[in-house]
């Protein structure tokens, strides 16, 4: 193996520029050529990918976001769009490819192994819902980001005896939401995994009310089915009543800024030289994951296509926490 090239795909995570400089500079030291490929999969059908040096990654690990920046493509879901992808590989003299991203992006990674191409992905997505990790790039730093704004949404809160009512990103795992709302005190968690009765969520907070709490804050990930539209829309038009004054926050994607932590800085850098590590072994068709403390090897045929659920049992510990 000679050449490589690494690229980001999906939405950004802080801790992804970690990652880069570290598949850069382990590919470099390995005697390899580095390539860049800008705008994730679109980049790579179109062909935009430089070579890279030590100084081109130079100053970018305190950085969020992807120096080499992320964009969808749907061309890349088709077979003749990936077809395009690896002669553009081919036409460099790549020999591998190292793929920072989560469960869509590692999904059209699978794709182009299925096609012969030595890849290997590396797990990037502040959800925390993929297969093959415990951890993703991005998540600690995004689940601080949450902690940070709960705190001062607490305060506030506090000063004038109100319920806030905050929505944090999480699609199709609630993760983030749940792992926040233990961490942040709050009086209830909605999450995608758990379906939940609107009456029920107003009776916890009348029901803090009545036990004296001077606010409530309700976590609630984008992706519930209960999600916080719908959820203020039920209180407005049932009246229902939960004894605080209500506001609603939504984080959004500020939760995907911000620089990336100590933790996502090194987990960005052990899996990316992890990454070229497994290409200088044979070993492709592969995430990098971060499992039991060390980076870890799961067949990518194992993760494509699958979200990991959030805990159930940390749902059940957020209920009693929330007394």
């Amino acid at each position: 193996m000679k050449r490589i090239a690494v690229l980001t795909s999906g939405g950004d995570a802080p801790g992804m520029n970690a990652a880069i400089r570290a598949v850069v500079r382990t590919g470099l030291a390995a005697g390899l050529e580095v390539y860049g490929v800008r705008n994730g999969y679109a980049g790579l059908i179109n062909g935009e990918m430089e070579r890279m040096t030590a100084r081109d990654v130079g100053g970018i690990i305190q950085q969020a976001g992807t120096m080499l920046r992320s964009a969808r493509s749907r061309e890349f879901r088709e077979e003749e769009g990936r077809r395009k992808a690896i002669r553009k590989l081919a036409e460099r003299g790549i020999d591998g490819l190292v793929v920072i991203g989560g469960n869509g992006t590692q999904t059209g990674n699978y794709e182009l192994s299925k096609m012969g191409f030595p890849v290997v992905g590396v797990a990037s997505t502040i959800d925390n819902d993929l297969y093959g990790t415990d951890m993703s790039i991005g998540v600690d730093t995004a689940l601080n980001t949450v902690l940070e704004a709960i705190d001062r949404i607490k305060a506030t809160a506090s000063s004038h005896t109100r319920a806030f009512l905050v929505e944090v990103m999480g699609r199709d795992s609630g993760y983030l939401a749940l792992t926040a709302g233990i961490t942040g005190g709050a009086e209830a968690v909605i999450i995608p995994e758990v379906e939940v009765d609107p009456d029920s969520v107003a009776r916890e907070l009348l029901d803090a009310y009545a036990r004296g709490k001077s606010h409530a804050i309700l976590v609630v990930a984008e992706g519930a089915k209960l999600n916080a539209a719908s959820l203020v829309k039920y209180f407005q038009e049932n009246h229902a009543k939960i004894g605080f004054e209500l506001r609603v926050t939504v984080l959004g994607h500020v939760q995907r800024g911000g620089t990336p932590t100590a933790f996502d800085r090194m987990l960005g850098t052990r899996l990316g030289a992890a990454a070229v590590d497994a290409l200088l072994a044979g070993e492709h068709g592969v995430l990098v994951g971060w499992v039991n403390n060390r980076p870890q090897l799961t067949p990518l045929s194992e993760v494509a296509g699958r979200t990991r659920r959030a805990d159930p049992q940390l749902y059940e510990l957020a209920r009693v926490l929330a007394r």
